[in-house]
C-alpha cells in the first residue's frame, strides 16, 4: 500500500493513556540517587522506583515498563593488555541493575549489536536477576549480506546461539529482524523459503518463544505483506517495532514509512507497537536553538529529549519505547519521564508539530548514528563525523561568514571539537567517494556527498576562507 494515509493529529490524540507498577532500589543496592542530573546538566531530583509507566501485552498479559532497554550501544573499554576493545561489563552491570529497580523491565538486544557482544554482555548482567524480572527480546538477524545465515541451517544455528548468549532457556520477544531492507524477495528468502519461519512458529508452541513478532526498515509492500498473513489467519503477531517520533510521523524519509500509517495499521488488529528511535539517532535531543525556545517556553524544566520521549509513549497501542542510554544520566532522566508518562496534550503536539518544521528546514544530515554504514573499509568514521557536524547545528553555531559574530571562537570550537571527536585519519577527508557505504542507509543519505560539504565547511574554517 501506498504511504499517502493521513489522519488528523485529532485522530492521533485518541490514543492517549498511562499506568504504574512498583519496584525497590534496596533489594539490588542501588546508589543513591536523590541528586540525578539530567543530561542537559540540570538537577531533575529523585529518580522514583515505584511510578513507572506499565503496558499490557494483549497476547500474553506481560506488564511491560513503557520504557524499554535498547542494547545497541553498550560502552567499551580498553582490554587490559591493551589488545583491544571489549564491552566495560562493569558499567552494564551497574547501568541494568539500576534500570531494573527503577521498574525498566524490558531489554532488547539483537546478535549483531556491538560488533556482535551485546547479547552475551546483556545475557551477563541480567543472569544476575531473577528471571521473572525481565523481559529479553533478540532478533534473527540474517538481513545482513552473508548468505549462509539465511539457510535454514545458518538460521537456526544464529536462532540457538542467542539462547546460549543471554544463558535463557527462553526468550519473550523474538523478532524477525529488519523486515523491509531488501523487500520481498529477502523475506521470501529469509523466512518462508528456507522453512525459518515454521520452525519458529513451533518453537512458540514449546514455549522457547513467547512472543514472536517483527522490526520493520524499508520496503512497506514486506509490511504490508506480513499484516497480511494474519489477515489470512496464517499466523498471529504478536508485537511489531516500528519507528515512530514527530519527524517520522508523517514525514518519513530514506528506507522509513511515515508512522502514522504503520501504527494506524497496528492499531486496526490490535497488535502493540514497540517503537525505535524515539530521538531520531539522537536528533530529537539535539534540536536547534529556536526549537529548544518553543519547548522551554511551554515546559522550562524538561529536556528536548523529555519531548521526544512523551511525544513517543502517549498513544496507548504503544507498548514500549526503546532507548540506547550508555550513561547514567540518560537512564535516570528517561525513568523520569516514565514515572508516570503524563501525556502529551493538543497544545503540546501544536508545539510539536511547529518544532518539526522547523527541523526539516535545517542543515542537520539525516543520520541517527545506526551503524549500519559501518564499518567503512578506508577506516572513516561516518557516523561520528554527521555526529560532530549536527551537534554544530544543534547549537546554532554553522558559520555563514568569516564575517559572523564569535566567528573566531566558533571556529575554534568546531575544529578542536572534531579532532578530539573523530581521529584525523578517520575523518571526511579521506573519503574517496566510493560509495559501498550508501545501499546500507535506512536513510537513504548520500554519503559520500554530505562527507564532501562536511570536508569543504572545514577546510574554509582551516584556511580562514570566506563561505
Amino acid at each position: 500500500m501506498e504511504n499517502k494515509k493521513n489522519t488528523s493529529r485529532r485522530d492521533f490524540l485518541k490514543t492517549l493513556g498511562a499506568g504504574s507498577l512498583a519496584a525497590t532500589a534496596a533489594l539490588y543496592g542501588c546508589k543513591d540517587n536523590k541528586n540525578a542530573v539530567s543530561a542537559e546538566g540540570g538537577s531533575i531530583g529523585e529518580v522514583p522506583t515505584d511510578k513507572m509507566t506499565y503496558r499490557i501485552n494483549p497476547a500474553t498479559g506481560d506488564r511491560v515498563s513503557l520504557l524499554g532497554y535498547g542494547c545497541m550501544r553498550w560502552p567499551l573499554r580498553q582490554k587490559a593488555d591493551g589488545s583491544g576493545e571489549e564491552i566495560d561489563q562493569d558499567t552494564v552491570n551497574e547501568l541494568v541493575d539500576y534500570a531494573i529497580a527503577h521498574g525498566v523491565n524490558y531489554f532488547d538486544v539483537a546478535p549483531t549489536y556491538v560488533r556482535g557482544w551485546s547479547e552475551a554482555a546483556t545475557g551477563t548482567a541480567l543472569k544476575r536477576h531473577p528471571r521473572d524480572k525481565y523481559y529479553i527480546a533478540t532478533k534473527l538477524s540474517t538481513h545482513r549480506e552473508d548468505p549462509g545465515l539465511r539457510t535454514f541451517e545458518g538460521s537456526t544455528a544464529l536462532y540457538r546461539k542467542s539462547f546460549e548468549n543471554l544463558q535463557v532457556d527462553y526468550i519473550n520477544y523474538y523478532l524477525l529482524h529488519a523486515i523491509g531492507l531488501g523487500g520481498m524477495p529477502a523475506v521470501m528468502e529469509r523466512f518462508y523459503d528456507n522453512g525459518m519461519l515454521d520452525f519458529l512458529l513451533k518453537e512458540k508452541e514449546a514455549g522457547r518463544i513467547r512472543n514472536l513478532g517483527w522490526s520493520f526498515h524499508g520496503d512497506v509492500k514486506a509490511f504490508d505483506f506480513l499484516l497480511s498473513q494474519q489477515d489470512e489467519g496464517n499466523v498471529q503477531w504478536d508485537f511489531v517495532q516500528i519507528q515512530l517520533n514527530c519527524i517520522d510521523w508523517q514525514n518519513a524519509s530514506g528506507w522509513n514509512t511515515n508512522a502514522e500509517y504503520l501504527l494506524g495499521e497496528l492499531e486496526k488488529r490490535n497488535i502493540p507497537a514497540v517503537i525505535m528511535e524515539p530521538l531520531l539517532g539522537g536528533r530529537l535531543s539535539r534540536v536547534s536553538t529556536e526549537a529548544l525556545h518553543l519547548m522551554k517556553q511551554a515546559r522550562p524544566e524538561d529536556s528536548a529529549a523529555s519531548w521526544a520521549f512523551r511525544y513517543a509513549g502517549t498513544p496507548e497501542s504503544i507498548l514500549t519505547v526503546l532507548t540506547g542510554m550508555v550513561y547514567m544520566e540518560h537512564l535516570q532522566e528517561n525513568i523520569r519521564t516514565y514515572s508516570p508518562l503524563e501525556p502529551l496534550t493538543a497544545q503540546e503536539y501544536e508545539i510539536l508539530e511547529k518544532v518539526t518544521e522547523i527541523l526539516l528546514n535545517d542543515e542537520y544530515v539525516q543520520c541517527t548514528e545506526c551503524q549500519y554504514c559501518m564499518p567503512c573499509p578506508y577506516g572513516l568514521d561516518i557516523p561520528g563525523v554527521f555526529g560532530h557536524y549536527n551537534r554544530t547545528i544543534s547549537a546554532g553555531k554553522r558559520l555563514r561568514s568569516s564575517n559572523d559574530e564569535n566567528y573566531k571562537k566558533a571556529r575554534r570550537d568546531f575544529l578542536i571539537g572534531y579532532d578530539r571527536s573523530v581521529p584525523k585519519l578517520r575523518q571526511a577527508n579521506h573519503c574517496i567517494a566510493c560509495g559501498l557505504c550508501k545501499p546500507h542507509c535506512p536513510q537513504t543519505i548520500d554519503i559520500p556527498a554530505e562527507m564532501r560539504r562536511i570536508d569543504r565547511y572545514t577546510e574554509q574554517l582551516k584556511q580562514k576562507t570566506d563561505f
